[in-house]
């Protein structure tokens, strides 16, 4: 199973920023620690490049934020300082979703350990996401030939609207949103299906939503390739989401996503999402999880559209 990573996903942010950008590292680190990976399959992520983001992004919105001609209030609404590193990590993070994309279609299953920037609109970044890596990617392995359809599975505890959003109208890329209700963003975007969940909800009731949920969805999917959204922010203790999931119930959600992905006959492409607990450690502890379900499923995982590329 090959796993994508670069230096560039974590820069500097100001004293004090709730983002928990250290996360990556401390995951690449946990994740070399674990034997999880074998030489030469923990890959180096490269930049997306101009034409694959404008296939989803437009071309105003990324050259301005290429030169750091975005607004004050546009900055604002990302919630992440511009800056030239910024930007790179946004292109490296996307090229990472881009890569394990391409590696789940050639050999079943990969894993980029960032990514998920579903809040990212086509015109402006909002939430902490600066490019839409899911759509950005979905659209390169469309115009690469390699799928007919992607579907999209977001089990991060915030909605993926801008992801939803991009997708409308749409038939090559189907949306699934499992989320809080109650959370941010307060306006919501139509997936192709959402499944709104209350305050509190626990380990059970949300592997029972998720189930009906998959094979909802699972039932209408005619394409060849999942990318899964695996947040952390759905755990009990996490700062910005509203729902009570145990890191056991994670790694259960995460092993019922991929599954039934199998089960589907679905390559998948896994990648982090959000995650906001007060320790940091306990975000890395849930997104290893998430990488160790992927490792040992991956050794049988089926993959009738082989790409030949």
């Amino acid at each position: 199973m090959r796993v994508f990573y670069s230096d560039i996903y974590t820069i500097r942010l100001p004293e004090g920023h709730r983002f928990p950008m250290i996360k990556y590292q401390l995951l690449y680190e946990a994740v070399q620690a674990a034997g999880l990976v074998r030489d030469g399959d923990l890959q180096t992520a490269q930049a997306a490049s101009d034409e694959e983001i404008l296939r989803a992004h437009d071309r105003d919105y990324l050259e301005r934020l290429t030169v750091g001609q975005l607004t004050a209030k546009e900055i604002r609404r990302i919630g992440l300082p511009w800056s030239p590193e910024l930007v790179a990590r946004a292109r490296h993070s996307v090229g990472g979703t881009i890569a394990a994309c391409r590696a789940a279609l050639e050999d079943g299953l990969a894993v980029n350990l960032a990514g998920g920037t579903h809040h990212a609109f086509r015109d402006h970044g909002q939430g902490y996401c600066v490019l839409n890596d899911v759509v950005i990617a979905a659209r390169a392995m469309e115009a690469e030939g390699r799928v007919r359809q992607v579907l999209v599975v977001d089990c991060d505890v915030h909605q993926g609207n801008g992801t939803a959003a991009m997708a409308r109208g749409d038939a090559s890329i189907l949306t699934f949103s499992i989320h809080s209700e109650s959370n941010f963003p307060l306006f919501k975007e139509q997936s192709d299906l959402d499944v709104a969940l209350p305050d509190g909800t626990g380990d059970e009731d949300y592997l029972a939503a998720l189930d009906a949920g998959l094979a909802h969805i699972l039932s209408g999917a005619g394409g060849e390739l999942a990318v899964y959204l695996a947040g952390a922010d759905p755990f009990y203790e996490d700062r910005l989401g509203n729902l009570a999931l145990t890191k056991d119930g994670l790694a259960r959600r995460d092993r019922l996503v991929l599954e039934r992905c199998r089960q589907a006959g679905l390559a998948a492409a896994v990648v982090m999402a959000g995650g906001y607990s007060p320790s940091v450690q306990d975000i890395v502890d849930i997104h290893l999880q998430t990488v160790r379900v992927a490792a040992e499923l991956a050794p049988c995982w089926p993959v009738p559209g082989r790409s030949q590329s």
